[in-house]
């Protein structure tokens, strides 16, 4: 609560009257079943129990196919062409629920990126207007931040921000 000193106590906001989205509420209203889907099947197949059932399967498959359960059973004889053919559709599929998974990974990195500009962009703009309201001299205080930043740079052996040491031309 605030008062006023004219009258009555004010409720204050529960809210800040500006607030960035949080990037799971952004990324969720672009998702559709197909990405739920293939969320689900990227999971399962990027866990232990996706391990376990085909340690199971496969070796169900070639114990019944040596005869294991009489010559009856066997329905893909050694070199097992069905089972080599059902495992190299199996991970092409996979291959393609990863890939997008994957790709809605770098579209949510994306939004993540460009709300941490967004509030990058508001600490800067409201640390400009606190520094005026307290009569700090911008001038100086941007020295004193590239002054920091030059020397973090140092410490860690970066020349500047767009080229990293790795990627440096070499020297004539």
């Amino acid at each position: 609560m605030s008062s006023r000193a004219d009258g009555p106590a004010v409720p204050s906001p529960p809210h800040p009257l500006v607030r960035s989205p949080h990037e799971r509420v952004l990324f969720a209203r672009g998702r559709g079943a197909q990405d739920r889907v293939a969320d689900a099947i990227t999971a399962f197949s990027g866990s232990m129990a996706f391990v376990y059932v085909h340690i199971v399967w496969f070796a169900a498959w070639i114990l019944l196919n040596q005869g294991l359960a009489g010559p009856g059973g066997v329905f893909d004889p050694y070199p097992f062409g069905l089972l080599t053919m059902i495992v190299s559709l199996e991970a092409i599929f996979l291959s393609t629920f990863v890939m997008v998974s994957q790709n809605r990974q770098a579209a949510r990195d994306n939004i993540r990126a460009d709300l941490a500009f967004e509030t990058n962009v508001r600490s800067e703009v409201w640390s400009a207007h606190i520094g005026r309201a307290l009569g700090l001299d911008p001038e100086e205080v941007e020295r004193n931040v590239q002054q920091l930043v030059a020397e973090s740079r140092a410490r860690m052996g970066v020349t500047s921000p767009a080229v990293p040491p790795a990627a440096k031309p070499p020297a004539s």
